[in-house]
């Protein structure tokens, strides 16, 4: 199976990432760690792609968790399930802030980088990430899979989808 979560900084793509990487043993890729390095120095274009492309390359499935639609667009071409997090503003702002706050002297394991919340990041969390472009691009990545689309609007579908896929793999009962 094959992966692809994009959508808004702050929505849980990372977190739902992860789930999905442990519930059906595969390999993640977050792109963030793809992009970015240090003090949040960026790669360039082309050495990102070569990770991207070597992932690929080394395994039949996996998780990719990340937007950045220049790097490897063929990924959404191979996916089995793209999931678009296309959450509110504020819920992404508010979850960012407590992603911050448990994290700002860390890495965490989806970003080489300590978190910052810092002006820029406030105003790309509220405005810069939400042009109409930029929604125009996340439906249009979503519309380059072949494979299952889903959406997810807010935490209640994140883990009612999360059961859904649980009860498939008949780790839950058909009732629980």
């Amino acid at each position: 199976m094959k992966i692809q979560i994009i959508g808004y900084s702050g929505s849980g793509k990372s977190t739902l990432a992860k789930t999905l990487s442990e519930l059906y043993e595969l390999p993640i890729l977050y792109l963030d760690n793809v992009k970015f390095y240090g003090d949040w120095e960026e790669r360039t274009t082309e050495e990102q792609i070569e990770i991207v492309k070597q992932f690929l390359a080394n395994n039949e499935n996996w998780v990719i968790d990340g937007n950045y639609s220049k790097i490897c667009p063929e990924r959404f071409e191979l996916s089995d399930k793209t999931i678009y997090m296309n959450f509110n503003r504020i819920k992404c702002f508010i979850s960012a802030y407590k992603r911050y706050k448990k994290h700002k002297s860390i890495h965490r394991e989806s970003c080489n980088c300590k978190d910052k919340f810092d002006h820029s990041f406030r105003k790309w969390l509220l405005f810069d990430g939400r042009t109409k472009e930029r929604k125009q691009k996340h439906i249009s990545n979503l519309n380059k899979t072949k494979g299952e689309k889903i959406i997810l609007k807010n935490r209640r579908q994140v883990n009612n989808f999360i059961k859904k896929c649980k009860k498939e793999l008949g780790l839950l009962e058909k009732n629980g």
